[in-house]
């Protein structure tokens, strides 16, 4: 018996079958209805073969080659003209199994309809993107980021069925009053049926930077192994992100908590899910909330105070930084906002911006710009030099907290932000890490509140990156204006040429 072609396959053929039959009808100017009438067949039959849904029997295709006047051996063939190579290329690899197109709604022959629309110019377009992202090294797991931070997005980052999920789970299993930790290690180990670890990594030093693994044991069970360095407050965090797996029904996902290699983009997309019920169960949505209130509505802003409010929800700063950037979209209108995560190695020049999520439209500052230094007057960065002062006083382990008023001398825009840093434990503790939310101050933000009109919250002209500022005075300046000169001795060359040749000549 011969094994039927694989599904994947069977699709490309109907695929490319289509787009042959739509190329040819669009080359000879034929309406759907025009090659309808002379195949003897439907309008919507013929819709549906060209959008790859339909593969129509011998002699319907022999009707279709004779209607549009090409042979049958054309036809069927899986050769595509070089009109349509981007396609080929496009079929040839597994790149429309990879990309998660249907989080956007989108099927992979939406992607090639459009391409068989205008041919020459998207499939030269898409060549294009390509050769960008190999010189910049943009991966498939690149993309998948992108699209899970423009997912979360587009909803706001508020997911209104896991806070549900989490609020269930914690009504029905746990007690307040009683360790959350002890709690959560019980249900994983009752509920889940899962043995824990806490030996085995550390048996491997090449393991030492993971948080946890799971380990699936021959007799179905599971293993998790932990990291001995982690603290009381971490276990929790991972062991509710474990319960969710399990309460979400999670199958696709990671082995390894940080990620080590993201193999699909349901597999970040599982991940994210499970992390943000752990952010929803570690800090319920109804008491961040009132936290968020008590914020907004206050006179000033104390650094002190809300890094009590962070060690009283028993979590690190990026989770609650997180949790209110679910939060105030969705209970406070406040949607302009931003979050970022840098890291920074003590005594180097060198800072990396690790997370990032920007509601609402993009921000200053974004992680797209590439080898160029970003702005130095940023709190975000500030802050890098106070944790260095507390290491050399000794506080090794004290969270710091910061306020910014940032306006950009390019734009103009105001934010407030708010900045809480350490040194990073367990993946390197060289390292130092800030975590920062951002407003950006429009009315709507100023009527919600007088924070930023506190004592302690300086104002500070900032920029995107040394290279794109104009500031001639900056003490801090990591670079030189490069980017910003260039664009101005283009400017100066188009007016010069303008003045030659005419205004609106020059493109």
């Amino acid at each position: 018996m011969i094994n039927p072609l694989p599904v994947i396959l069977e699709e490309n053929i109907r695929l490319i079958f289509g787009l042959k039959v739509r190329m040819h009808r669009q080359e000879q100017k034929l309406s759907l209805s025009e090659l309808a009438k002379r195949a003897e067949m439907s309008v919507s039959y013929i819709n549906e073969i060209e959008k790859g849904k339909k593969y129509p029997k011998r002699n319907k295709i022999t009707a279709l080659a004779a209607a549009l006047g090409v042979s049958y051996d054309e036809l069927v063939s899986l050769k595509i003209s070089k009109k349509l190579g981007a396609i080929s290329k496009l079929l040839n690899s597994n790149i429309l199994q990879e990309l998660p197109l249907d989080v956007f709604g989108l099927e992979p022959r939406n992607l090639l309809e459009l391409m068989s629309d205008a041919p020459s110019k998207l499939s030269a377009f898409i060549n294009t993107i390509v050769e960008i992202s190999r010189n910049y090294n943009l991966t498939v797991e690149n993309f998948y980021f992108s699209v899970l931070r423009s997912y979360q997005e587009i909803h706001d980052n508020y997911f209104e069925d896991i806070e549900k999920s989490a609020k269930e789970f914690r009504a029905e299993f746990i007690k307040d009053g009683e360790p959350l930790e002890e709690q959560l290690e019980q249900y994983l180990k009752q509920v889940c049926g899962y043995h824990l670890d806490h030996n085995s990594i550390s048996e491997h030093p090449a393991l030492d930077t993971f948080r946890s693994i799971l380990k699936s044991d021959t007799d179905h069970s599971k293993t998790l192994l932990l990291n001995k360095k982690l603290n009381q407050r971490r276990r929790t965090f991972i062991y509710a992100r474990e319960a969710a797996f399990h309460i979400l029904g999670l199958a696709d996902r990671s082995k390894t908590y940080s990620w080590m290699q993201v193999k699909s983009f349901d597999m970040l997309f599982n991940d994210y899910m499970a992390t943000y019920f752990a952010g929803a169960l570690l800090v319920p949505e109804e008491r961040i909330i009132a936290d968020i209130q008590k914020i907004l509505e206050g006179s000033t802003f104390s650094f002190d105070n809300f890094i009590e409010l962070i060690l009283k929800h028993n979590t690190s700063p990026e989770t609650f930084l997180y949790r209110m950037m679910s939060i105030l979209p969705k209970h406070f209108g406040l949607s302009k906002i931003f979050f970022l995560r840098l890291d920074h190695k003590p005594g180097s020049n060198v800072y990396s911006l690790t997370k990032e999520l920007h509601l609402d439209g993009l921000h200053s500052p974004h992680g797209t710009v590439l080898s160029e230094h970003y702005c130095r007057r940023w709190v975000s960065l500030k802050i890098f030099e106070d944790l260095e002062k507390n290491r050399a006083e000794g506080k090794h382990d004290k969270y710091i907290c910061d306020a910014q008023i940032s306006k950009y001398i390019t734009s103009g825009k105001e934010y407030f932000c708010i900045s809480v840093a350490r040194a990073l434990p367990l993946v390197d503790e060289s390292i130092d890490t800030s975590i920062t939310i951002g407003f950006l101050m429009n009315d709507k933000f100023r009527e919600k509140t007088n924070i930023w009109q506190s004592e302690k919250v300086r104002m500070e002209f900032v920029n995107e990156t040394c290279e794109r500022c104009p500031s001639v005075d900056c003490s801090v300046r990591a670079s030189d204006a490069l980017v910003l000169k260039k664009h101005r001795k283009e400017k100066e060359r188009i007016t010069a040429l303008e003045a030659i040749l005419g205004k609106g000549v020059v493109s």
